[in-house]
């Protein structure tokens, strides 16, 4: 179950509490994020299924730079990538910002810097067992989930399923995608897979990166 944090949370708690689990067991779920606000969620689903009934987002590949494939017996989402031009994505990248110091400061990770991008999965739509990054390549060091569907229940499908870092065959946690959840975990460790939809499915996802010169997307 994700952690529920009490109403005065502020966001140095969930550092504090992220930090715990990433260093324990390389994920974390959160729930009841008070500076998170519904007003904010709420702002970046509007927007992410206007631009899906605007066509405006893309198949998801594989892999990056040339060796970036479209694969759709892997995944099958249409992403959208955020540049922090709207007003929710500059307050979703402020916040995003506040992160990236917070855990530089408790885990020395040498974050320098962000990426983000809508996911929209329509029924039928999967993302198979996968990590974000592989193991000495130094660039996506942490991931980082926000759930944007309102009211989502086991049987909509699309969860979240993390396994373990230790014996990657065994599931630890499936995380229903509800709105304002957030999940984290670190992209070198973490195998992880989105289970098929059975209705819309919006999220954001963003990586903390290690490296300065952002490659094309």
């Amino acid at each position: 179950m994700p952690r529920v944090l009490p109403a005065e949370a502020a966001v140095e708690d969930l550092l504090d509490l992220l930090a715990v689990d990433l260093s324990e067991r390389g994920w974390g779920t959160f729930d009841g994020l008070a500076w998170l606000t519904p007003a904010l969620v709420t702002w970046l689903r509007d927007e992410v299924i206007a631009l899906n009934q605007a066509n405006a987002m893309a198949a998801a590949g594989v892999g990056r730079g040339r060796d970036h494939v479209k694969d759709r017996s892997v995944r099958r989402d249409r992403i959208a990538w955020l540049k922090g031009e709207t007003t929710p994505q500059a307050e979703l990248f402020g916040l995003l910002a506040i992160l990236q110091r917070g855990l530089n400061e408790r885990l020395f990770l040498g974050l320098r810097r962000f990426e983000a991008h809508y996911a929209t999965y329509e029924p039928g739509d999967f993302y198979k067992r996968h990590l974000d990054s592989f193991q000495g390549r130094a660039s996506r060091v942490v991931s980082l989930v926000l759930y944007l569907n309102e009211a989502w229940q086991a049987t909509d499908g699309g969860a979240l399923q993390i396994f373990n870092r230790e014996s990657p065959l065994e599931i630890c946690a499936t995380v229903l995608p509800e709105g304002g959840r957030l999940a984290v975990f670190m992209s070198e460790e973490i195998p992880h897979e989105v289970l098929t939809a059975q209705r819309t499915r919006h999220s954001l996802a963003c990586w903390f990166r290690c490296d300065e010169v952002a490659l094309p997307l």
